[in-house]
């Protein structure tokens, strides 16, 4: 699936990048509310954008930061119950909600459990849920395979970890990686990698993970590390 993050700083911006990307190619769309200020952090604001995606599925991250700067756990937990009843298709969980972790995998036994209500909670709204860990960091393929584990185990149904290759040699252990995640995980999985040594981000699913995330243009707020639609749908059609 060619996920498209139409990635801006308010809903109007973002509509409008939805309008271009669809007939684009776009077969679903990445919203980061968390760019949004506060004041347009709304049920009648995610609805506009939800309806404008006629029909395709909507991923959506809430994390902390930019216009989330300053909310505590508790209250980007209720930002997600918010989305998820506006009508969301995937929610994003960060893996270390309610107890910040240097691998974005918290192993608080209190967080893990509040984790785990949340979830259930998304679900019962009607969204489905991934759960992500930004490593920013290169890690082996056991310690992803263990991540990506616990992620599963708290009843994502997507799991995602984003992690870091700084030689080639590291980027072909990612790609092995790959194959280890879809031996042993029962839920679909996005593996991606910054830096340098990203070209998973490119074949990844051709080794196994679910989706691409691209972008429509290289604009202020893209990020630089995802590949262009164009780019990733030419692979699709050409690869094999």
């Amino acid at each position: 699936m060619l996920t498209t993050m139409v990635q801006a700083n308010t809903p109007d911006e973002v509509i409008a990048l939805i309008g271009r990307a669809i007939p684009a190619g776009a077969e679903a769309l990445g919203i980061q509310t968390c760019r949004f200020a506060p004041e347009l952090q709304t049920e009648e604001t995610y609805k506009r954008i939800f309806a404008a995606a006629k029909g395709l599925p909507t991923y959506v991250t809430h994390y902390r930061g930019r216009g989330n700067e300053g909310k505590s756990e508790d209250e980007l937990a209720a930002g997600m119950l918010e989305i998820a009843a506006a009508g969301a298709t995937l929610v994003d969980v960060m893996g270390d909600l309610f107890c910040p972790h240097t691998d974005e995998l918290t192993d608080n036994p209190r967080a893990v459990r509040k984790q785990k209500k949340l979830i259930k909670e998304l679900h019962e709204r009607g969204a489905e849920v991934l759960m992500s860990s930004h490593t920013h960091k290169y890690l082996p393929p056991a310690r992803i395979l263990e991540i990506a584990l616990a992620q599963q185990a708290r009843g994502a149904d997507i799991v995602k970890i984003v992690t870091k290759a700084d030689y080639p040699e590291q980027e072909i252990e990612l790609m092995a990686t790959s194959l280890l995640l879809k031996k042993h995980l029962k839920v679909p999985f996005l593996l991606l990698c910054g830096e340098n040594h990203r070209i998973i981000r490119r074949i990844g699913p051709m080794l196994g993970s679910c989706m691409w995330l691209c972008v429509l243009e290289y604009d202020e707020c893209a990020t630089k590390a995802q590949p262009l639609l164009a780019d990733v749908k030419a692979i699709r059609e050409k690869f094999e």
